[in-house]
């Protein structure tokens, strides 16, 4: 009797959240976005559609909602998407006809009037337009001269802190140290902003002892103390005895009037420590429209394949179309023989964000848009789950400095999962000039799984790795991931590959792993030329037991120079092809040789009437190709993301 009531409470149970999800999608919405649209609008219908990234970023979507971008548009900037639910995802796509609508992570400078001459051939963009940090600040008190009157001191928890004037400075003597940040709190009165606005803080600042302190945050001056901008520069930063001028950017996300400075000191300061504080000063120096908000990881010039070299300092500008980034100043310096507007029809300055930032959210879909000219990732952010990325094109990604100051390493990867993630999808897409890895799933823990991911069908060309993976310490675990069915081109030959202080080119790029993995499988995939310094598989720390389980067949290889395989230690030039499969019994079904492409000019990577992949390839979940053709057409699948069609 009780085993009966059981299961009639789980048949309930079930019953409801079939009617949630029924519910969720019965009254879904679709949202239209066209750039002749009116923010204004209800977005429901073509004819009302919206205007802005702005627009969708702040919409009240539900689970099962769909928002779909205008064929043949294009916007910049950043989407922020939202989370559906199990059986409703939230769905970004595309309406009308014509090409797919196009997000772009770039800013234009096209115009000659955006460059202006500095002499020796150097041409800058990018000029603050509200005076830069002369003249008065926006706060009611930015120094310390007569006192303190304009600044208060918060402490909780158990933490206590103390202010006092001392010799022209504001002195915050910590007694006793906090858990959490916010249990000292120092902050300003209130002060206005307007979104879409470039802020500087300007901070004169020492410590008694040796300490890091965190970047001030610009909140909203009472609950729910709501973020009024996001940080664009250093995110803490090291304090001594020597007086220190520190400088960070921000962004305002929205307009308010009662914006403040929050100093957060409970967790970073030791008990016992004193700081003294000179001046805080901010200042509004332009527009993201006018200034360059974050770093430039590239510049695309006539839409490529020619791109900009990026220097990381001003000196060393000597040679045309080089560049260098002015972190304190958000200005772009190019080196140019003439105006750069008047020598290319197009300049998109690739800032570094994610054209796509997709952290903390879960079951959405992303079908028929292009990503183009991102600094950062086309796709990025950590502990994902249930997201599908169908038929998408991604190019020219990656390059921008990942954590500014005086740290110098470019990233960018197509697609990356990071973090915790499961249940993932990128299948259909194109992926071309990425700096890192097109697909990526990487983590560095603390205790992360990643499991059920799969990368199926996609077209890869020109980017430095075709597929990354690691995961790391120990405790963390990676399995049921599945790269099956890609077409694999020319690893290590894109734009990035030659400015990388590591150039390389690998289609499998594993690094070290120690996460417990099982059920990784490398199937039914053509990979096709990498770099000759680099290799088309590379695990070279990986250890034999951890390359053994690794799941590996029926995929068809060509390394024409240099080692085609690294692992274990161990190097494998094409030549050598069946030691390596006979030392590691590995890829029974695999082949190496040219895999019998139409045309790699073109980018055709149809496969010829006597390409050795028809029909060598083995069953997966698979049902359609890259075109939409049902699988198979002959005895077995083909290997690559194309089936052959006979005509």
């Amino acid at each position: 009797m009780e085993k009966h009531k059981v299961h009639e409470g789980l048949l309930a149970c079930m019953m409801f959240a079939a009617l949630m999800v029924a519910c969720a999608s019965g009254h879904a919405a679709s949202y239209y976005v066209a750039k002749g649209g009116d923010d204004a609008a209800d977005g429901l219908a073509p004819e009302r559609a919206w205007r802005s990234l702005a627009r969708v970023n702040r919409a009240a979507l539900e689970p099962g909602d769909a928002v779909l971008f205008r064929r043949g548009n294009r916007w910049r900037g950043q989407l922020r998407p939202q989370s559906g639910q199990a059986g409703a995802p939230i769905r970004y796509g595309a309406y009308g006809e014509g090409s797919k609508p196009e997000l772009l992570g770039s800013v234009t400078k096209d115009d000659p009037d955006d460059w202006r001459a500095l002499g020796d051939n150097l041409w800058i963009a990018g000029e603050a337009t509200r005076g830069g940090m002369d003249g008065p600040g926006l706060l009611a008190q930015d120094d310390f001269a007569e006192g303190t009157g304009g600044w208060n001191l918060h402490h909780e928890a158990g933490a206590s802190a103390r202010l006092s004037h001392q010799s022209g400075c504001a002195a915050l003597e910590i007694r006793q140290a906090g858990t959490a940040p916010h249990h000292i709190q120092f902050y300003s009165k209130p002060f206005a902003l307007k979104e879409g606005a470039l802020y500087v803080v300007a901070a004169r600042i020492r410590a008694s002892e040796t300490c890091t302190v965190e970047a001030p945050a610009i909140i909203k001056s009472g609950a729910p103390w709501t973020r009024y901008a996001r940080g664009l520069g250093l995110a803490s930063f090291g304090l001594g005895p020597q007086r220190r001028d520190v400088r960070i950017r921000y962004l305002a996300t929205m307009s308010a009037e009662d914006g403040r400075i929050n100093f957060l000191l409970g967790k970073g300061l030791a008990s016992g420590i004193t700081l003294e504080v000179g001046r805080v000063q901010v200042h509004e120096i332009g527009s993201a429209e006018d200034l360059f908000a974050r770093d430039v990881g590239n510049i695309i010039f006539d839409g490529g394949p020619h791109c900009g070299v990026k220097v990381w300092v001003k000196d060393d500008l000597d040679r045309q179309d080089e560049y260098w980034y002015d972190e304190e100043n958000c200005s772009l310096v190019v080196y140019s023989e003439e105006n750069p507007a008047e020598r290319y029809d197009s300049i998109e300055c690739a800032l570094r964000d994610h054209i796509i930032e997709q952290g903390n959210r879960s079951h959405i879909v992303y079908e028929d848009l292009t990503l183009l000219y991102g600094g950062a990732h086309g796709i990025g952010g950590g502990w994902t789950h249930h997201i599908t990325v169908r038929r998408c094109d991604f190019g020219f990604i990656g390059g921008g400095d990942q954590r500014g100051g005086e740290h110098t390493v470019r990233f960018g990867n197509g697609v990356e999962f990071w973090g915790a993630a499961h249940d993932c999808l990128v299948e259909g897409c194109r992926f071309w000039e990425i700096y890192d890895a097109a697909m990526t799933n990487q983590s560095s823990g603390p205790a992360t799984p990643q499991y059920n991911i799969t990368y199926r069908n996609n077209l890869v060309w020109n980017s430095e790795y075709s597929f990354e993976y690691w995961n790391r310490p120990e405790a963390s675990e990676t399995h049921h991931i599945y790269f099956e069915h890609n077409t694999c081109v020319n690893a290590g030959f894109g734009w990035g590959h030659a400015q990388r202080p590591d150039p390389s080119g690998r289609h499998l790029c594993f690094y070290t792993s120690p996460a417990r993995d099982h059920d990784i499988y490398v199937r039914n995939n053509i990979f096709y030329e990498a770099a000759p310094v680099g290799n088309a598989f590379y695990a070279p720390m990986w250890p034999r037991e951890q390359i053994d389980r690794l799941v590996m067949d029926h995929n068809c290889w060509y390394q024409s120079e240099g080692n085609m395989a690294s692992v274990a230690g161990e190097k494998f030039p094409m030549a050598a092809f069946g030691s390596y499969r006979e030392r590691y019994h590995k890829e029974p079904h695999s082949f190496v040789g040219k895999p019998g492409l139409v045309d790699f000019t073109r980018r055709d990577f149809h496969l010829l009437p006597d390409s050795p992949c028809i029909d060598a390839g083995s069953p997966s979940e698979r049902s359609v190709d890259f075109d939409g053709v049902t699988v198979p057409q002959g005895r077995a699948p083909d290997i690559g993301a194309y089936e052959y069609v006979a005509k």
